[in-house]
């Protein structure tokens, strides 16, 4: 079914364009006339042809049908007379018009700030997308010219203004808080037009390629001053371990040699693994008789696998 306006796009806006007739106006017009020249047909006179194409040619003009969607905004000799749709309504040709269709879906529009400083001087590229409805499609006719303009105007500089008042690290860590701020200008702003803003969400933030390259690389210093200061701390806790060991084994040999066993086992259970040990821990330890007698085992154990 053809509707008595259509939707055109210019310059990413939506324009709404009346048609001067519908396809209901013109089923009608053809139903009549061909009613007429049945009649005439009967009766042997042109009058009822005359008639049914007169009648015919004023529901062509006079028929409109608006989507389920839609409300059209009828002018009678200048005068607002009302909202009719959706469906199919009457109109009277000449004295009748429809100056406006408003659409009450939700609709979503494309907000964009380029180049705008943050609080902390930052120029920044800010993409945007606004959930907004029509409520009161009445007051959307009567109290603003172009509501999808204004819309999109406002959205932009509400977007510019609230660039202002944040600093970067906010803008990208905390997009949410950014878009109910912004809902809420903006809703205070089109709530006497009609409208509804429902909801507005941050799609990206941009920033210069130099500055995010400068960002990257402190990134990456901080993670590497972390890093060093965790390993600073796990080297402070190890050497204080260490020198609660050594108060125990100062006041055990025991378990001193029985560490010391317990090493050498660790450091030479692999095959062909070696050990170095500095001669003062050996002498502290007592190691010396147990490394010679470490030595002699794998000695032999090796002549037996040769021998093998």
């Amino acid at each position: 079914m053809t509707k008595f306006g259509s939707i055109a796009k210019s310059k990413g806006r939506e324009v709404f364009e009346v048609q001067a007739v519908s396809s209901v106006g013109v089923a009608l017009l053809f139903t009549c006339l061909i009613v007429g020249l049945t009649l005439s047909f009967l009766v042997n006179h042109p009058a009822p042809t005359v008639a049914g194409g007169i009648v015919g040619l004023d529901l062509l003009f006079a028929v409109k049908v608006a989507d389920q969607w839609e409300k059209a905004a009828v002018l009678r000799l200048g005068r607002y007379r009302g909202l009719f749709g959706p469906g199919p309504f009457h109109i009277i040709p000449i004295v009748d018009s429809i100056s406006r269709v408003v659409d009450q879906r939700v609709r979503v529009t494309g907000v964009t700030a380029e180049s705008t400083l943050t609080r902390d001087t930052v120029p920044t590229d800010v993409d945007a997308i606004v959930f907004w409805v029509v409520w009161n499609a009445e007051k959307c006719v009567l109290e603003v010219q172009n509501f999808q303009d204004a819309v999109l105007m406002s959205a932009q500089t509400a977007l510019r203004e609230s660039i202002g008042r944040h600093e970067l690290s906010q803008m990208i860590t905390d997009r949410e808080m950014m878009g109910r701020e912004l809902q809420r200008i903006l809703d205070e702003k089109t709530n006497p037009w009609g409208i509804t803003v429902q909801s507005v969400e941050i799609r990206d933030v941009k920033i210069p390629q130099a500055l995010e390259d400068a960002m990257s690389r402190e990134a990456q210093a901080e993670r590497e001053r972390r890093a060093r200061v965790i390993l600073g701390t796990a080297e402070t806790e190890i050497s204080s371990k260490f020198a609660d060991a050594a108060i125990m084994y100062k006041d055990n040999p025991i378990a001193l040699h029985l560490r010391a066993m317990n090493m050498l086992y660790e450091g030479l259970k692999e095959k062909g693994a070696m050990m170095i040990i500095p001669s003062s821990a050996v002498e502290s330890m007592g190691m010396g008789g147990l490394m010679g007698a470490a030595a002699l085992a794998q000695r032999q154990l090796t002549g037996g696998n040769e021998a093998k």
